[in-house]
């Protein structure tokens, strides 16, 4: 069962001779480099600060669910009503993924947009800060170019019972510390 496999799990940890622990170590920490490294080059490509979100609520279902892989990209087109956009307001830990529904280009090139979500009745200015009608482009962190459906859950369920996050990443590390070449 479960417990013997965790008790070979142990003992094949423990009869691994300390060279061959280092070696899976620089391993693991290789792999979260190239992650890291793949992520920034992305944020480059993209000018994005996060070239890819997850859609947490149903706000602009039919378009989009509860666990789709957005990816965004910024780009220098203009904006226009019916872009989906992914902003960050002030006070809000978590970007929202919406709709763009008015634009006002200012002259001094600077441009407020208004966003709702597809499935909500009403815009975001309830969302927005306190004083804020409008968001403007430092607001946004990308547009949405494409996307996955529902490979997000993984992440969405992570989030909602961060016990699963641990348990995870743990089984990761015991399986690369362990995997012998």
């Amino acid at each position: 069962g479960t417990m013997e496999s965790m008790y070979d799990m142990y003992h094949t940890l423990k009869s691994m001779r300390k060279r061959q622990l280092a070696h899976q170590v620089l391993n693991l920490a290789m792999i979260v480099c190239s992650a890291l490294m793949i992520w920034k080059g992305l944020m480059v490509v993209t000018e994005s600060e996060s070239p890819v979100v997850v859609v947490l609520s149903g706000s602009m279902e039919p378009a989009f669910h509860r666990g789709d892989i957005l990816f965004l990209h910024m780009g220098y087109a203009p904006f226009r009503a019916g872009d989906i956009v992914v902003f960050k307001v002030a006070d809000r830990e978590i970007p929202i993924v919406h709709r763009v529904i008015k634009v006002h280009e200012k002259e001094t090139g600077e441009v407020d947009l208004l966003t709702k979500g597809d499935n909500n009745a009403v815009d975001d200015r309830g969302l927005y800060a306190a004083s804020q009608s409008w968001i403007n482009k430092e607001h946004v962190i990308g547009r949405s170019k494409g996307y996955l459906p529902y490979i997000g859950m993984v992440t969405i369920i992570m989030n909602d019972y961060p016990i699963v996050k641990y348990v995870l990443v743990g089984v990761m590390g015991l399986f690369v510390l362990t995997t012998r070449e």
